[in-house]
């Protein structure tokens, strides 16, 4: 469905969302809601990391790491930490453990936004980077106009016809309106305590990479 729904491009989102990353050895990496490792891997890969160790997959699905496991064991990543935790209380994570805290669409389903970033902002290191990628507002009123047509007209039947699930799919619509647009996510991540905030646009602002330093 990703690929369907993106006509593929997610896969480019990722690796432009790792690249600004860019991290470096040696780190200690959390990336929370990202239990099939998408993220994870790409990360690995980037440091050119063999084994994955020293980047920790935090999700609240324990089926879902449990899938991310098992194609890190096929991949060969057998370093990788697989912890199920919420977004909210990550309350078996130390204080300043973490170089990065990265984040890909997963913030929008978290039920309050504020205590995810503020868990985020205790976890990492002074000198941390929180990273996050995330489904936003498309900045051009006309390319807006198209792009709902296509989200609330196309999406839920492509989630029936290939998932079986027009509900979710529906509401995964639903949840991108919602969620704040770039300026106001951006205001939410300051006021968790992070500084200099910014963010980049991908695909007309489709999506947004948001970035904050812990001081």
């Amino acid at each position: 469905m990703n690929d369907a729904m993106s006509f593929g491009i997610h896969r480019l989102w990722k690796d432009i969302f790792v690249d600004r990353l860019a991290p470096s050895k040696p780190c200690k990496i959390l990336d929370v809601a990202g239990g099939t490792g998408d993220i994870a891997f790409r990360i690995a890969k980037y440091l050119r990391n063999s084994d994955g160790g020293g980047i920790t997959v935090c999700d609240i699905n324990q089926a879902m790491l449990d899938v991310g496991r098992k194609r890190a064991s096929e991949l060969g990543f057998s370093g990788m930490e697989w912890l199920q935790g919420n977004a909210e209380c990550l309350s078996s994570i130390a204080d300043n453990t973490y170089d990065s805290y990265t984040i890909a669409f997963g913030i929008r389903n978290v039920t309050h936004i504020d205590k995810a970033l503020k868990e985020a902002y205790r976890v990492l290191k002074p000198g941390g980077q929180f990273m996050c990628l995330e489904f936003s507002q498309v900045q051009n009123e006309n390319l807006r106009w198209l792009y709902d047509q296509y989200s609330f007209q196309a999406i839920p039947v492509m989630g029936q016809l290939i998932a079986g699930q027009w509900k979710a799919y529906q509401y995964l619509v639903e949840s991108i309106r919602q969620f704040p647009n770039q300026e106001e996510f951006a205001g939410m991540i300051e006021r968790a305590g992070f500084a200099f905030v910014r963010h980049e646009n991908l695909t007309f602002g489709v999506v947004a990479i948001h970035c904050g330093h812990k001081l």
